[in-house]
């Protein structure tokens, strides 16, 4: 059989297989697209595999018998050049989405899984997404995050993580036999990162007597949870995601599981009254939520509040601009301001951690001193105490 060359290779136009030789050939599709093709025998073993190398217009003649010869010397050294060509043309973006899944059981929620993936694709994938994980250098991961590094430096220290979790994974599995790029030398070549914390607007302590009783006045469930969750200073998922499971009325007390709390630990909150009172008024609304979306599932199941769930009710109000979240720092400005009470009373009702050595020997969660203020907050935000200034020292 008569080596291949140039000239005949451009007159080919019937469909077959033309051989060059040592199982390398030219494959002449119906339509005359042209590919190159590589028999192999994999020593040890019986079974030709077939390996499609490339189209003709991507890949020349020449460059065709040296990836053949390669791929020969696998075989002939009993490796199966197949599987170690699927590994090393992973791309970035197959890498981390298999991480990504492998790493499923570690996440808290739905929330936290999404978020793992979205700087990623926001920044990562359309730059390296398609790129083999094997041949990007440290040069490419610099080009990713270089643009955010100072203005959204949060964001690309979180990227900058995940980046190299991606490739410790590729390594891991043989699929990239080069070093993490995410390495000292990379973090010696960004610039110097800005972190500027974001504030969630909120309203100031002085004005939450007024809001709640504008609050108090719409029937929405919407507005019932605000009311909650501003009388009990959570977080806008632990009180759209509470469950009726959660709550103790004998009790008057709120128990949030550690997988719904930021720091991942059981959060105990005491209900006042008018807490206990927003309870009774949505009872029976759901079997499992306490406050329940309008929507429901194809079962007709009751679903939980949308993270934008209080956009609509605020521009309502006519306040646009402020979070759930602000009312957590509206409390706590109060509990300084106002009630004078000791710090680490309000941080124990903010379900904040106390660090350091302080934390280390204070674990009380003050539960019977944060019922107390608690009720002191509730009678202000819904104005029953009025001007009078209440010391919380219990």
């Amino acid at each position: 059989m008569s080596k291949l060359n140039a000239k005949k290779i451009q007159s080919l136009r019937d469909k077959g297989m033309y051989g060059d030789g040592g199982g390398l050939y030219l494959n002449v599709a119906a339509g005359g697209t042209k590919s190159w093709l590589l028999r192999v025998t994999i020593k040890g073993q019986s079974r030709r595999r077939e390996i499609g190398l490339g189209g003709l217009d991507t890949l020349s003649l020449a460059d065709a018998r040296t990836k053949a010869h390669e791929l020969r010397s696998e075989a002939k050294a009993g490796r199966d050049p197949i599987a170690k060509r699927d590994h090393s043309e992973t791309t970035f973006e197959e890498a981390a989405r298999q991480l990504h899944a492998s790493l499923a059981p570690t996440f808290r929620n739905d929330k936290h899984r999404a978020q793992w993936l979205s700087s990623l694709n926001n920044h990562a994938f359309p730059k390296i997404g398609s790129r083999s994980v094997a041949d990007i250098q440290r040069h490419d991961v610099l080009d990713v995050l270089s643009p955010i590094w100072v203005d959204m430096h949060p964001t690309a220290k979180r990227l900058k993580q995940r980046l190299e979790a991606v490739f410790d994974y590729a390594i891991g599995q043989g699929r990239r036999e080069a070093p993490n790029p995410v390495d000292g030398a990379l973090r010696r070549a960004l610039p110097k990162g800005k972190h500027k914390p974001t504030h969630h607007a909120a309203l100031s302590w002085r004005d939450v007597p007024a809001f709640m009783s504008d609050l108090a006045a719409r029937e929405a469930v919407a507005a019932a949870c605000l009311r909650f969750l501003i009388l009990t200073a959570t977080r806008s998922g632990e009180a759209r995601m509470a469950t009726w499971q959660e709550i103790d009325l004998e009790n008057r007390t709120w128990t949030i599981p550690a997988s719904r709390m930021k720091a991942e630990e059981e959060h105990r909150v005491p209900l006042s009254d008018e807490a206990v009172t927003i309870l009774e008024s949505v009872r029976g609304l759901d079997a499992k939520y306490l406050f329940p979306s309008p929507q429901r599932t194809a079962e007709g199941l009751g679903k939980p509040f949308s993270v934008n769930a209080f956009r609509p009710l605020f521009k309502r109000m006519e306040r646009e601009g402020l979070t759930a979240h602000g009312f957590r720092s509206s409390f706590r400005d109060w509990c300084a301001e106002k009630a004078h009470v000791d710090r680490q009373l309000a941080e124990a009702a903010l379900a904040h951690k106390v660090g350091g050595v302080e934390g280390a020997y204070f674990r009380s969660d003050l539960f019977e001193r944060r019922r107390a203020l608690m009720d002191a907050w509730s009678r202000y935000a819904t104005g029953q105490s009025g001007d009078v200034v209440e010391l919380v020292r219990v």
